[in-house]
């Protein structure tokens, strides 16, 4: 009888077991909740300001201009960003932008082309 239960989020050990209410990493003693697996299992949804799913990979039009912080550099609104890539955080768009370089975008400035 083999059970499976979610690897370890710390080494990725997949030998980790249950005790109690938390999984265990036999390899790094490690601990977490059961909730807690369970909450990541759900997928983030990453919208643009006019509520339009954005997917990694896809090119948005910026909708305001951005200054960019400790440059006299804007960004101005119409530019296209091409192969944007989504992240979990607050600014949760990396991209390259020609003429700028990598730089992270919010996605409520921006809208799906």
């Amino acid at each position: 009888m083999s059970t499976t239960f979610t690897p370890c989020p710390k080494c990725n050990s997949e030998y980790t077991y249950e005790d109690g209410d938390n999984y265990v990493c036999p390899e790094c003693a490690h601990e977490w909740p059961k909730v807690a697996a369970v909450a990541t299992a759900e997928q983030r949804v990453w919208k643009d300001a006019h509520g339009n799913l954005l997917q990694d990979g896809d090119t948005v039009t910026l909708i305001k201009d951005l200054k960019l912080k400790g440059s006299s550099t804007v960004v101005k609104v119409g530019t296209k960003v091409k192969n944007i890539k989504l992240v979990d955080g607050d600014h949760d768009i990396d991209c390259k932008i020609d003429g700028i370089g990598a730089m992270q975008l919010k996605s409520e400035f921006v809208k799906k082309a």
